[in-house]
């Protein structure tokens, strides 16, 4: 465990290591399933498995992220890779967790373009996407136990889930209300709201304040390399290029989107087939299939479009050489932005951990968040399980419906068996997940 002192930022900490570069690759490999089953990943190994950080920085880091736009699960591996390891180390975390779904987006939009039929794709997540249902579960599970401690906190969590999950509300504004709440009760029941006690806040918090000259620094060069490549297309191509359009487009959808990539992906399908034409209707649910079913964050979906767009648009390149690089352009300023909120917010979100009368309003937005995280689970396990689920109102509650009739029994026990292997035989969350993605692989050839 590192410790830091008023003289020493994380940011100083040695250079990363050869573990370093096993573990979070191992993470990327099983960033299945969207954000629940991702952060569900994380969990497993750096908190259950190396205990790289205590139960309470993982959650500190995670209510932080959760509040960003952009990928909350691949911002969670930047800030802990970071706390690990300083910049270099959240540079590797991050960069490694959108590496495998960069390459296999990326050769599946080669595919997609030249064949035109990835079934066998479809067929893998009719395996893999009832595993992460099983392994969200667990996540749930594990940092419910730990969080939960009594009645309060568990009605917290409940209320979170049904504020999200039945009536939409933000969750900026969910944790808003939570920490107020933990604010308050501390000072009336702390033995009861502070249930993330301070001897359990480990070494790795930054006790002095970060200096101002680094986070500046942070900022200049992340803000460069972010938006010079922007600037540098649309003053040598023309605002009405391909390349200005794509450089410009993702880059506000990089700072709209709260909520996970589900909240931006209906308007990046509206302005990408109708605006811009670069996909037909119906390719943005080609692009979210391939994306559910290759590791990586969900938002990865825009390469997919990216690709796509510059593809048909060659200009005088050829268009598989347009369409590699308008899929390169596209996930680095989408995620560009990501680091640059961690790398520079986190030293001062870190702060904030060894403020003792802030233990009790962390400890409510913790109880929060995994109110969140079952809604994810919840409304995946739903659209997974059930190939046809309505929607209605209900007193202003947006209630789902799934149809009995198309529920997938497979899928189902699938499903079972990787919640028995997870909860009862403890088996690693990578053979769970192959073994899932081979039984729907035969099932789909049959």
């Amino acid at each position: 465990m590192v410790t830091m002192t008023d003289e020493t930022s994380v940011t100083e900490v040695q250079g990363v290591s050869g573990d370093d570069v096993r573990v979070w690759a191992t993470v990327a490999a099983n960033s299945f399933g969207g954000p629940a089953g991702q952060i569900a990943v994380i969990h497993e190994e750096i908190v259950e498995r190396r205990g790289w950080v205590s139960e309470s920085s993982f959650l500190h880091a995670l209510n932080y992220c959760m509040l960003l736009p952009g990928p909350e699960a691949q911002q969670l591996a930047t800030y802990l890779g970071w706390l690990r390891r300083g910049i270099p180390g959240g540079l590797l975390a991050g960069g490694l967790f959108v590496l495998p779904g960069f390459v296999s987006i990326l050769l599946l939009s080669v595919l997609y373009v030249v064949w035109g039929d990835l079934s066998w794709v479809q067929g893998m997540f009719r395996g893999i996407g009832p595993a992460v249902v099983a392994i969200v579960a667990q996540a749930v599970v594990k940092i419910g136990r730990r969080t939960m401690k009594n009645r309060v906190m568990v009605a917290v969590a409940v209320a979170a889930f049904v504020a999200i999950f039945f009536y939409r509300v933000p969750f900026p504004l969910i944790v808003g209300a939570a920490g107020l709440i933990g604010l308050a009760g501390t000072r009336l029941r702390p033995d009861v709201f502070s249930v993330i006690a301070a001897d359990d806040l480990d070494g790795s918090a930054i006790v002095g304040r970060p200096p101002w000259r680094r986070t500046v620094a942070v900022v200049l060069v992340g803000a460069a390399l972010w938006l010079g490549p922007v600037v540098a297309l649309v003053g040598f191509t023309g605002r009405g290029s391909v390349w200005s359009n794509i450089a410009v487009f993702f880059s506000q959808a990089a700072v709209v989107t709260f909520g996970g990539a589900y909240s931006v992906l209906a308007f990046i399908a509206q302005q990408a087939v109708d605006v811009y034409g670069w996909l037909q209707p119906g390719e943005m649910i080609h692009g979210l299939g391939l994306a559910e079913t290759t590791p990586g964050p969900l938002i990865m979906v825009v390469e997919f479009v990216g690709f796509l767009g510059a593809y048909r648009n060659p200009g005088g390149l050829s268009p598989m050489t347009a369409g590699i690089l308008g899929a390169v352009l596209t996930t680095w300023v989408t995620f560009v932005p990501s680091f640059l909120w961690i790398l520079a917010g986190a030293p001062y979100v870190e702060r904030l951990k060894n403020q003792t009368v802030l233990t009790g309003a962390l400890s409510t937005i913790t109880s929060a968040v995994v109110g969140v995280v079952l809604n994810l689970g919840v409304w995946f396990a739903l659209f997974t399980l059930f190939s046809s689920v309505d929607t209605t109102r209900i007193a202003g509650a947006t209630v789902y419906l799934p149809d009995p009739a198309t529920l997938d029994w497979a899928a189902v026990a699938i499903a079972v068996a990787g919640a028995v292997a997870l909860f009862r035989y403890h088996r690693p969350i990578l053979q769970v997940v192959i073994g899932a993605a081979l039984v729907g692989l035969v099932l789909t050839v049959i």
